[in-house]
């Protein structure tokens, strides 16, 4: 992640802000209660704990670091003044495969964000990229490892 801007909904942002806030009051200390505990032990060259919690407290400070370097360079994506017309960043847009006649509605954020378990595309992802600046009606064709999948967006919100 460089000095680029990253796009963020106020959902994206709020859900940023606070998991950062939770490592930074919660988990450093519960961590580092685990490595004064495991200290108390002894000798730590062969204290399994002891690794434990280090290797926990490097992946703590880790994504730490990483949602601070989110917020440093992040732009909040107001609503669309768009009218809905066609899909932009924050475009809620339901598509109809064409093939298996089955309707799927993701909502259209920046990379940061994505969650395709939330039904969160990222706008480079590619089905993001074939459906952006598109309008309700066009028909899409996004290329996957298996061949081509046809769509239609059905609507935009």
């Amino acid at each position: 992640m460089t000095g680029e801007e990253i796009v963020l909904t106020r959902d994206g942002l709020e859900k940023i802000e606070k998991e950062l806030h939770f490592l930074k009051s919660v988990k450093r200390k519960d961590v580092a209660a685990r490595i004064k505990q495991a200290i108390s032990y002894g000798d730590i060259t062969d204290n399994s704990e002891y690794e434990d919690a280090k290797n926990e407290q490097a992946f703590v400070e880790g994504r730490i670091a990483t949602l601070e370097k989110i917020l440093r360079y992040a732009r909040i994506l107001e609503k669309s003044e768009n009218g809905n017309s066609f899909v932009t960043l924050g475009s809620t847009v339901r598509l109809k495969d064409l093939e298996l006649d089955q309707d799927y509605t993701y909502t259209v954020v920046g990379t940061a964000e994505a969650n395709p378990s939330e039904n969160k595309i990222s706008n480079e992802s590619p089905v993001g990229k074939a459906i952006m600046g598109r309008s309700v009606g066009e028909e899409v064709e996004v290329k996957v490892p298996a061949g081509v999948l046809k769509y239609r967006i059905v609507e935009i919100s």
